[in-house]
């Protein structure tokens, strides 16, 4: 039994961004790169459905999930501290 190929994402994004240019068919890139034509066409679907994201503003890519921790932790902060008060108060 043959375990399945995997392809790296650049070597996706190369095949089909040949496929988007229209200069072979896929069939004669499913030759070129020996892979199945179906696939080509799944690759080529997913890079346009996920073109917009090279769009994104490099500082909204990675930076919500520092803001969110960030914010978390002032958030358990301020609940130990109104704790700490409330504990007094008593």
């Amino acid at each position: 039994m043959q375990k399945r190929r995997q392809f790296s994402a650049e070597f996706k994004a190369k095949v089909a961004i040949e496929a988007l240019k229209e200069q072979q068919t896929l069939q004669e890139l499913a030759q070129k790169y020996e892979v199945h034509p179906n696939q080509i066409s799944s690759w080529k679907q997913e890079f346009l459905h996920n073109s917009a994201s090279v769009f994104i503003p490099a500082g909204n890519r990675k930076g919500k999930k520092k803001e969110e921790k960030e914010d978390t932790a002032k958030l358990y902060e301020e609940i130990g501290r109104l704790k700490v008060e409330a504990a007094a108060a008593r």
